[in-house]
Order: C-alpha cells, then sequence, then structure tokens
C-alpha cells in the first residue's frame, strides 16, 4: 500500500478520544466555510498573517506541542507505539499525529509532528531516547577532528519527513497552514556538545572560550544543514517554518549576540533567497532580554514566551514584524471565562496587523482538551473590527 493509501486509512480508522467523534464532527461541519481558503488570496489565513497583510478578518491560532501527550488519542497510540522515534520517524504514524488536533480543534496551522532532533543521523551524529534521560548522544562532538567528520546533510534519511508533508498538504488541502520546523544551530548544538540534556551547559559555553574554533566549524556546519533541511520541507509542502533557539535564552544577550544570532541570520539569509515566499518565525524560550536582537535576524514574526508581556513586546518590536503568542499554558487549567478574557487581552495589545495567536510555550501535560477547544473556539469567534471598534491602530516604532 503507497504511504498516502496507508495514511489514510489510519486517518479513517483512528480511534475516538475522550471528545467524542460526534463532537469533533460537528465542530469541522460548523467551521468549514471559515477554513476554507479567503476569496481574496488562496493563502491560509496564518500564512497571510505572518507576511504583514492589512485587513485579515482575525488573528490566526495553533498551539506549540499542540499535537501530543495531552490528548487521549495521543496516549492511546504511543500506547501501541511506545518507542517516539518511531512515532516521529514512521510516515503513517507522523501523519496520524499531526492530524488528530487537526480533526479535533481545527487550528489554522498544523505543525508537523516530529523533532529537532530528527535530523541528526543524516549529519553523522546519531542518537537515542532514554526514557528517562531525554536525548543521549553517546560521542558528543568536542574536537575539531569530530567536527571534520560530520557530513553534510543526507537528506534520504529523512525521506519520512519529505513524505508526511506532502500526505499533510493533501489532506489539510488549504484549509489551514502547515508548518515546518527546525532548531536552531546553538540549540541544536547543545546537545551535540553536551551529549543530551543540561541544567547548566557548561561544556558548550565552555567552549566559546577554550575551543572558538571548533564551536565555530561545528554551528557553521549546522546552520548549512538546517538550511537544507528547511529548503527540502519547503519543497515538500511548508508553508512556514519556526526555528526554535529553545536554548538561546540560556545564553546573555551579548553572548547570543556572537554565538547563535550569526548563525541563524545566515539560514534566514539562504531561505529569503531560495524560498522568498515562505515566512519564518524566531522562537526563543526566555526571550525578554532578547526581543530587539532577534528582530535583526532578518525573520517575518517573533515568537514571545509567556513572561513578556504582548503590549510591552509590540512596543519593543514596532509593527513592522509580526509577533506570535502568547497566552501563559497554565492558563488553559483556568475556567473558561478566565481563558477567553486572557485570550481578548493579549489579541487587543498584539494589535490588528501580523499576529499569530500561540501560547507562550508548548501544550502542558494534562491540559484539559475542552480548554484547547475553547482556545480555538474562542479565536475564530473574534473578529478585528469589533474587538478595535472606535480606536485607530497606533503605528509602534521599535524602541531605539
Amino acid at each position: 500500500m503507497s504511504p498516502t493509501a496507508t495514511a489514510t486509512a489510519v486517518f479513517l480508522s483512528a480511534a475516538p478520544s475522550s471528545f467524542s467523534t460526534r463532537r469533533r464532527r460537528s465542530r469541522l461541519a460548523a467551521i468549514s466555510a471559515s477554513l476554507s481558503p479567503s476569496s481574496s488570496s488562496d493563502e491560509p489565513l496564518l500564512v497571510r498573517a505572518a507576511r504583514g497583510e492589512d485587513g485579515l478578518p482575525r488573528p490566526p491560532a495553533w498551539m506549540m506541542r499542540q499535537a501530543g501527550r495531552y490528548m487521549a488519542e495521543y496516549q492511546a497510540l504511543a500506547k501501541r507505539h511506545p518507542s517516539f522515534r518511531e512515532r516521529s520517524e514512521n510516515t503513517d504514524l507522523i501523519v496520524e499525529i499531526t492530524l488528530q488536533p487537526w480533526r479535533a480543534f481545527a487550528p489554522d496551522g498544523v505543525i508537523l509532528f516530529s523533532d529537532i532532533l530528527t535530523p541528526l543521523p543524516a549529519i553523522g551524529v546519531p542518537f537515542d531516547i532514554s526514557d528517562s534521560k531525554g536525548p543521549v548522544i553517546q560521542s558528543p562532538v568536542r574536537s575539531e577532528e569530530q567536527v571534520r567528520e560530520l557530513v553534510p546533510i543526507d537528506l534520504d534519511m529523512l525521506h519520512f519527513v519529505g513524505e508526511s508533508l506532502r500526505i499533510l498538504r493533501n489532506e489539510i488541502d488549504g484549509k489551514a497552514a502547515l508548518l515546518g520546523f527546525v532548531g536552531a544551530p546553538w540549540t541544536i548544538a547543545t546537545y551535540v556538545v553536551e551529549g543530551g540534556m543540561t541544567n547548566t551547559y557548561t561544556n558548550i559555553k565552555s567552549m566559546c572560550h577554550t575551543a572558538p574554533n571548533v564551536l565555530r566549524g561545528l554551528l557553521s556546519h549546522l546552520a548549512q544543514a538546517i538550511s537544507d533541511y528547511i529548503i527540502f520541507q519547503v519543497n515538500s509542502g511548508a508553508q512556514c517554518i519556526q526555528i526554535f533557539d529553545s536554548w538561546g535564552g540560556q545564553l546573555p544577550p551579548h553572548v547570543w549576540e556572537q554565538w547563535s544570532k550569526p548563525y541563524i541570520k545566515q539560514i534566514v539569509s539562504r531561505i529569503k533567497t531560495e524560498c522568498p515566499h515562505v515566512p519564518l518565525v524566531l522562537y526563543i524560550n526566555g526571550n525578554g532580554g532578547l526581543l530587539e536582537r532577534m528582530k535583526d535576524t532578518g525573520v517575518d514574526v517573533i515568537g514571545l514566551d509567556w513572561t513578556v508581556d504582548m503590549a510591552d513586546g509590540r512596543r519593543r518590536l514596532g509593527n513592522g514584524i509580526g509577533v506570535q503568542g502568547n497566552v501563559d499554558p497554565a492558563c488553559l487549567f483556568a475556567p473558561l471565562p478566565v481563558i477567553t478574557d486572557e485570550i481578548h487581552r493579549v489579541v487587543k495589545s498584539a494589535g490588528p496587523k501580523g499576529h499569530i495567536l500561540n501560547l507562550g510555550h508548548g501544550v502542558l501535560q494534562k491540559t484539559p482538551e475542552e480548554a484547547v477547544a475553547h482556545f480555538f473556539d474562542v479565536t475564530r469567534s473574534l473578529r478585528y473590527d469589533t474587538l478595535f471598534q472606535g480606536s485607530v491602530a497606533e503605528e509602534l516604532q521599535p524602541v531605539a
């Protein structure tokens, strides 16, 4: 059976979660008209917002980690397929898991179920995932010889990513934006150098001073590989790419400026040359001290984490760049009216242009599915002309 046929069979036979199948079907039926491509543009709302288009009716919305452990449907699948590597490297499973929140909640963005470390074996860095330790790299890269042994990314080893994106683009059928993603060079390097997760980053931070040439060589190799990987995702169907510099926020701003930003800029420059139609989003956890520096990378959208006040973030960045976020993930444990109020506050603070509604971090485990559904239902009910009725949008310039 072909990958497309197999994925379709999985899609049709998936077991229902704690949300009843009837409720999910009724939600999708009720909003199908609003999800259809706009008559003024064949592109999804999220892509248009990421480009900063004027005149959109409302902000698009999706959630980081929207496919995953909080969903009963995912938990049931994970019991049948306990290996995360299998779930994230098998085309049929990738497609099924990616589509679970799409069927349940119909977000405006559908992000590929994968991992930022997925491309590592394709550049010569094998890794395992331990239930207790997370990612484990048996031979951390810390020498010039090890950097020389890295290979150009072998995209054939990532065929399951390309296959999944092509199937998903067909399944979604223009009713949402298909998002791909990558890790930023610094963040990927933290795993490669440290050998896995760390709370201190002592090895890689020390290399900035004790082996700067080795670290530059590693980051340059990663920047080239990640650029190739983004282009591969775009050519396979991704319409927007998010770059996660997850651990960039662990660096002092001046160190991030030296050791992370140049390699992100290298990636952005190449993508803007070869895929100029594809918006790029940059997210850094703990980015309150980096916002102005992030803008200079050349991306289209800056993701704000939940510790940054949206109004302050917009003031600091100005209206010339998009923003994404930034509802506190813990807010989804609050009563539904509280969630509604917080969505309204964030959207009003972001303004009526260039905003993608999201959480300020990924969906937390045990988040009620009802709350996630409410988040998207409220977003679909928003209208800029009502929220900003009688007000004149202030043209904000970035803080000098």
